[in-house]
Protein backbone atom coordinates (compact mmCIF):
# COMPACT_ATOMS: atom_id res chain seq x y z
CA UNK A 1 0.00 0.00 0.00
CA UNK A 2 0.98 3.63 -0.39
CA UNK A 3 1.39 6.07 2.46
CA UNK A 4 0.27 9.69 2.10
CA UNK A 5 3.55 10.68 0.47
CA UNK A 6 3.23 7.81 -1.99
CA UNK A 7 -0.24 9.00 -3.00
CA UNK A 8 1.10 12.52 -3.52
CA UNK A 9 4.08 11.25 -5.50
CA UNK A 10 1.82 9.29 -7.85
CA UNK A 11 -0.49 12.27 -8.37
CA UNK A 12 2.51 14.48 -9.18
CA UNK A 13 2.91 12.39 -12.35
CA UNK A 14 -0.46 13.80 -13.53
CA UNK A 15 0.93 17.33 -13.48
CA UNK A 16 1.99 18.52 -16.93
CA UNK A 17 4.33 21.27 -18.04
CA UNK A 18 2.74 24.72 -18.10
CA UNK A 19 -0.20 23.86 -15.85
CA UNK A 20 -1.71 26.09 -13.17
CA UNK A 21 -2.51 23.73 -10.28
CA UNK A 22 -4.48 24.26 -7.07
CA UNK A 23 -3.51 22.09 -4.11
CA UNK A 24 -6.20 21.45 -1.51
CA UNK A 25 -5.74 20.79 2.19
CA UNK A 26 -4.29 17.50 3.43
CA UNK A 27 -2.56 14.97 1.17
CA UNK A 28 -2.71 17.32 -1.88
CA UNK A 29 -0.30 19.78 -0.25
CA UNK A 30 2.38 17.08 -0.37
CA UNK A 31 2.27 17.04 -4.18
CA UNK A 32 4.42 20.19 -4.20
CA UNK A 33 7.35 18.10 -2.95
CA UNK A 34 7.20 15.67 -5.89
CA UNK A 35 6.83 17.76 -9.04
CA UNK A 36 9.16 16.05 -11.56
CA UNK A 37 12.31 17.87 -12.58
CA UNK A 38 11.98 19.74 -15.84
CA UNK A 39 8.25 20.31 -15.32
CA UNK A 40 7.37 23.99 -15.03
CA UNK A 41 4.08 24.48 -13.17
CA UNK A 42 2.48 27.25 -11.14
CA UNK A 43 1.04 26.02 -7.85
CA UNK A 44 -1.84 28.10 -6.51
CA UNK A 45 -3.13 28.23 -2.94
CA UNK A 46 -6.60 29.65 -2.45
CA UNK A 47 -5.50 31.92 0.41
CA UNK A 48 -3.59 33.99 -2.15
CA UNK A 49 -0.35 32.52 -3.48
CA UNK A 50 0.71 31.75 -7.03
CA UNK A 51 4.12 30.15 -7.37
CA UNK A 52 4.30 27.95 -4.28
CA UNK A 53 7.30 25.71 -3.87
CA UNK A 54 7.87 22.63 -1.71
CA UNK A 55 7.64 22.61 2.06
CA UNK A 56 10.60 24.33 3.78
CA UNK A 57 13.32 22.40 5.55
CA UNK A 58 13.23 22.43 9.34
CA UNK A 59 14.64 25.69 10.65
CA UNK A 60 13.98 27.55 7.38
CA UNK A 61 10.26 28.16 7.91
CA UNK A 62 8.75 31.63 7.47
CA UNK A 63 5.62 31.90 9.62
CA UNK A 64 4.21 34.56 7.27
CA UNK A 65 4.19 32.17 4.29
CA UNK A 66 1.42 29.60 4.69
CA UNK A 67 -0.89 27.62 2.44
CA UNK A 68 -4.64 27.18 2.78
CA UNK A 69 -4.06 24.50 5.41
CA UNK A 70 -1.95 26.91 7.51
CA UNK A 71 1.24 24.98 6.78
CA UNK A 72 4.45 26.91 6.11
CA UNK A 73 5.50 26.84 2.47
CA UNK A 74 8.20 28.26 0.22
CA UNK A 75 7.92 30.57 -2.77
CA UNK A 76 9.59 30.01 -6.13
CA UNK A 77 11.24 32.87 -8.06
CA UNK A 78 8.53 35.06 -9.57
CA UNK A 79 5.85 34.04 -7.07
CA UNK A 80 3.11 36.53 -6.22
CA UNK A 81 0.89 37.06 -3.18
CA UNK A 82 -2.59 38.58 -3.38
CA UNK A 83 -5.92 38.73 -1.59
CA UNK A 84 -8.65 36.10 -1.50
CA UNK A 85 -10.84 38.04 -3.93
CA UNK A 86 -8.15 37.79 -6.61
CA UNK A 87 -7.53 34.13 -5.78
CA UNK A 88 -11.18 33.13 -6.13
CA UNK A 89 -11.47 35.27 -9.23
CA UNK A 90 -8.81 33.05 -10.79
CA UNK A 91 -10.64 29.91 -9.68
CA UNK A 92 -14.10 31.02 -10.79
CA UNK A 93 -12.77 32.24 -14.14
CA UNK A 94 -11.38 28.72 -14.75
CA UNK A 95 -7.78 29.88 -14.91
CA UNK A 96 -6.73 26.80 -12.94
CA UNK A 97 -6.00 23.75 -15.12
CA UNK A 98 -5.93 21.09 -12.41
CA UNK A 99 -7.29 20.92 -8.87
CA UNK A 100 -6.13 18.26 -6.42
CA UNK A 101 -8.44 17.76 -3.45
CA UNK A 102 -8.77 15.53 -0.44
CA UNK A 103 -12.10 13.83 0.23
CA UNK A 104 -14.01 11.91 2.86
CA UNK A 105 -16.18 10.16 0.26
CA UNK A 106 -16.41 9.91 -3.54
CA UNK A 107 -19.30 8.31 -5.40
CA UNK A 108 -19.18 6.19 -8.55
CA UNK A 109 -20.85 9.12 -10.37
CA UNK A 110 -18.05 11.54 -9.49
CA UNK A 111 -19.77 13.26 -6.56
CA UNK A 112 -17.51 14.40 -3.71
CA UNK A 113 -18.09 14.97 0.00
CA UNK A 114 -15.13 16.66 1.65
CA UNK A 115 -16.29 19.46 3.92
CA UNK A 116 -18.56 18.30 6.75
CA UNK A 117 -19.39 15.39 9.03
CA UNK A 118 -22.83 15.95 10.61
CA UNK A 119 -22.60 16.60 14.33
CA UNK A 120 -18.98 17.77 14.18
CA UNK A 121 -18.05 21.44 14.31
CA UNK A 122 -16.58 22.91 11.13
CA UNK A 123 -15.43 26.45 10.42
CA UNK A 124 -17.08 26.45 7.03
CA UNK A 125 -16.80 24.99 3.57
CA UNK A 126 -13.83 27.14 2.66
CA UNK A 127 -12.99 27.20 -1.03
CA UNK A 128 -14.06 23.65 -1.80
CA UNK A 129 -17.37 24.57 -3.41
CA UNK A 130 -15.76 27.13 -5.71
CA UNK A 131 -13.07 24.66 -6.70
CA UNK A 132 -15.42 21.80 -7.56
CA UNK A 133 -17.79 24.12 -9.44
CA UNK A 134 -15.11 25.82 -11.51
CA UNK A 135 -12.17 23.47 -11.98
CA UNK A 136 -11.46 22.04 -15.43
CA UNK A 137 -10.07 18.82 -14.01
CA UNK A 138 -10.17 17.44 -10.45
CA UNK A 139 -8.13 14.60 -9.01
CA UNK A 140 -8.92 13.34 -5.51
CA UNK A 141 -6.17 12.18 -3.14
CA UNK A 142 -7.62 10.09 -0.33
CA UNK A 143 -7.47 6.98 1.81
CA UNK A 144 -9.75 4.34 0.30
CA UNK A 145 -10.99 2.90 3.60
CA UNK A 146 -11.75 4.59 6.92
CA UNK A 147 -10.46 3.58 10.35
CA UNK A 148 -13.29 1.05 10.66
CA UNK A 149 -12.22 -0.61 7.40
CA UNK A 150 -15.22 0.70 5.45
CA UNK A 151 -14.86 1.81 1.86
CA UNK A 152 -14.99 5.51 0.98
CA UNK A 153 -15.48 4.80 -2.74
CA UNK A 154 -19.25 4.45 -2.70
CA UNK A 155 -22.31 3.98 -4.93
CA UNK A 156 -23.62 7.20 -3.37
CA UNK A 157 -22.08 9.58 -0.86
CA UNK A 158 -23.58 9.47 2.63
CA UNK A 159 -22.06 12.75 3.83
CA UNK A 160 -23.19 16.24 2.69
CA UNK A 161 -22.03 16.84 -0.86
CA UNK A 162 -19.50 19.44 -1.91
CA UNK A 163 -20.06 18.92 -5.63
CA UNK A 164 -21.76 16.55 -8.07
CA UNK A 165 -20.41 14.79 -11.17
CA UNK A 166 -17.12 16.68 -10.95
CA UNK A 167 -14.37 14.19 -10.05
CA UNK A 168 -12.39 12.68 -12.92
CA UNK A 169 -9.75 10.58 -11.15
CA UNK A 170 -9.04 9.19 -7.68
CA UNK A 171 -5.69 8.07 -6.26
CA UNK A 172 -5.72 6.09 -3.02
CA UNK A 173 -3.33 3.92 -1.01
CA UNK A 174 -4.58 0.96 -3.08
CA UNK A 175 -4.81 2.19 -6.65
CA UNK A 176 -5.60 4.71 -9.35
CA UNK A 177 -9.14 5.01 -10.75
CA UNK A 178 -10.83 6.90 -13.54
CA UNK A 179 -14.47 7.80 -12.92
CA UNK A 180 -16.30 7.04 -16.13
CA UNK A 181 -18.94 9.41 -17.59
CA UNK A 182 -21.55 6.65 -17.30
CA UNK A 183 -20.50 5.93 -13.72
CA UNK A 184 -18.10 3.52 -12.09
CA UNK A 185 -14.53 3.40 -10.82
CA UNK A 186 -12.31 2.05 -13.59
CA UNK A 187 -9.17 0.56 -12.06
CA UNK A 188 -6.07 1.76 -13.92
CA UNK A 189 -3.19 0.78 -11.62
CA UNK A 190 -2.59 -1.19 -8.43
CA UNK A 191 -0.39 0.13 -5.65
CA UNK A 192 2.82 -1.89 -5.11
CA UNK A 193 2.04 -5.19 -3.40
CA UNK A 194 -1.74 -4.74 -3.64
CA UNK A 195 -3.88 -7.38 -5.35
CA UNK A 196 -7.02 -6.89 -7.38
CA UNK A 197 -8.89 -8.91 -4.76
CA UNK A 198 -7.85 -6.45 -2.04
CA UNK A 199 -9.12 -3.60 -4.18
CA UNK A 200 -12.44 -5.34 -4.81
CA UNK A 201 -12.91 -5.81 -1.08
CA UNK A 202 -12.18 -2.14 -0.41
CA UNK A 203 -14.49 -0.70 -3.07
CA UNK A 204 -18.21 -0.38 -2.31
CA UNK A 205 -19.10 1.44 -5.52
CA UNK A 206 -19.17 -0.03 -9.01
CA UNK A 207 -15.66 -1.24 -9.85
CA UNK A 208 -14.66 -1.80 -13.47
CA UNK A 209 -11.69 -4.06 -14.18
CA UNK A 210 -10.57 -4.67 -17.74
CA UNK A 211 -7.67 -7.01 -18.50
CA UNK A 212 -4.52 -7.24 -16.45
CA UNK A 213 -4.05 -4.26 -14.13
CA UNK A 214 -0.45 -3.05 -13.97
CA UNK A 215 1.33 -2.29 -10.75
CA UNK A 216 1.92 1.40 -10.13
CA UNK A 217 5.37 2.84 -10.84
CA UNK A 218 6.33 5.40 -8.21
Amino acid sequence: MLDKNGIAKRIAREVKDGMYVNLGIGIPTLVANYIPQGINVELQSENGILGMGPFPFEGEEDADLINAGKQTVTLLPGAVIFDSAMSFGMIRAQKVDLTILGAMEVSENGDIANWKIPGKMVKGMGGAMDLVASAKNIIVAMQQVNKAGQSKLLPKCDLPLTGIHCIKKVVTELGVYDILPQGGFKLLERAPGVSVEQIKAATAGKLIIEGDIPEMVI
